[in-house]
């Protein structure tokens, strides 16, 4: 079991450990059958006896970043829920006496969150080529609409890092195309955190190969179970994740559509552009650069676009310094002259990751024109049109 948090420590207080001021330390881990977070009890004696606790103790279904109040010894925590926004708790449940759900002490949304629209996800596994991957499936929701189509779209969701992983805390990203009639499949591929250290070293020196393979083979997994229509399958992620989006669009011909937020377009520019952090990043991803270079041109979508057959849209901040604008430049220059319908929105003062709220907005709406165009669905009233290259009218 994974007890370092859902990613890696690349975050001040980030962690998924505590040691409390008695000697005892108190670790979280997800339990992958339930999605739910479980914290773990260890007395401070040479052979310890773990002790656990959940959602069934009034700790949150998903929580982490633990730290114990000198005050009073109380645990805080960052937690949520499916249904519920994200926020920080206070939990008695280790003192004398103690117990009772945790109290929320600050949310990061002040909204009103309607559960007939939320779409609460299940955990699955699925066969892939370097073994059992794993996932969480988001049915379509919206109580005031229904539908008598066979099986819904599919939107394949690849997080970024690559080294993190998806939780199951309520992500209105993930809300927001559940509620307008798609099913959401949320991949851990193999090298995420949290299924134990041989699945998190699937990725070493696979980057490009064990990613695609799993966002892949979850999406066939879902059409085979008869869970999604395989004539509309989408596949989205920012940064690793869009790489990964536009790696499974170049060398496989699983899905019709994809979206590449801020993703690596050219392994080798990335290795010579990114940010100092990050900079040997890859030697054990991929492998030594430029030792290995062949390896990295290989696996490069940009140099794939000839095995392209399906529009993909380019989400791109101009500041962005760790995947610079360039890779989404030139990959928009290889899909208008291959003649594949695509589209770049550059969004201005955006770097790695979207912060400003009108731009977040604009890139949800802009993906879902850009996929109802695709798939021939009237778009909805939120949608944000705009011209998409390469579109016959």
């Amino acid at each position: 079991t994974d007890f370092g948090g859902g990613s890696p420590g690349w975050q001040f207080g980030q962690q998924g450990f505590a040691f409390l001021q008695d000697g005892r330390v108190v670790a979280t881990y997800v339990d992958r059958g339930s999605g739910q977070s479980r914290l773990v009890l260890l007395d401070d004696v040479a052979a310890p006896t773990p002790s656990e606790f959940g959602s069934e103790e009034g700790l949150p279904f998903f929580f982490g970043s633990l730290v114990e109040s000198s005050d009073d010894g109380a645990l805080y925590m960052l937690g949520g829920s499916p249904q519920r926004a994200s926020g920080v708790y206070r939990w008695s449940g280790l003192l004398p006496g103690g117990g009772g759900a945790a109290e929320m002490i600050a949310c990061s949304s002040s909204s009103e969150i309607d559960e007939s629209l939320v779409s609460v996800p299940r955990p699955v596994e699925f066969p892939a080529p370097m073994g059992t991957s794993y996932g969480y499936y988001y049915p379509p929701r919206n109580d005031a609409f229904t539908s008598d189509e066979a099986a819904p779209p599919l939107l394949v969701k690849a997080h970024g890092g690559p080294t993190a992983a998806t939780s199951t805390a309520f992500n209105p990203a993930i809300q927001f195309w559940t509620s307008r009639g798609f099913a959401v499949l949320d991949v851990d591929y193999g090298g995420s955190m949290g299924y134990g250290r041989d699945y998190r070293r699937r990725l070493r020196g696979n980057w490009g190969v064990c990613d695609i393979d799993d966002v892949c083979a979850g999406a066939q997994h879902l059409v085979a179970e008869g869970l999604a229509d395989p004539k509309r399958l989408a596949i989205d992620g920012g940064s690793a994740g869009g790489y990964t989006t536009l790696g499974a669009l170049a060398f496989k011909d699983i899905f019709t559509a994809g979206c590449s937020l801020y993703g690596v377009a050219d392994l080798g520019c990335l290795a010579g552009d990114t940010h100092k952090f990050e900079s040997r990043y890859l030697d054990g991803l991929v492998g030594k650069y430029p030792e290995d270079k062949q390896l990295y041109d290989e696996r490069a979508p940009i140099n794939a676009v000839d095995s392209l057959s399906c529009p993909v849209l380019l989400l791109q901040g101009d500041e962005d310094k760790i995947v610079p604008p360039n890779q989404a430049e030139l990959m928009h220059a290889a899909l208008l002259k291959k003649g594949l319908p695509c589209a770049l929105k550059m969004y201005q003062g955006e770097q790695h990751g979207f912060r400003k709220a009108e731009n977040i907005e604009d890139a949800l709406n802009s993906e879902l024109f850009f996929f109802s165009r695709v798939f021939g669905i009237e778009p909805t009233p939120d949608a944000a049109p705009f011209d998409i290259d390469n579109m016959p009218a």
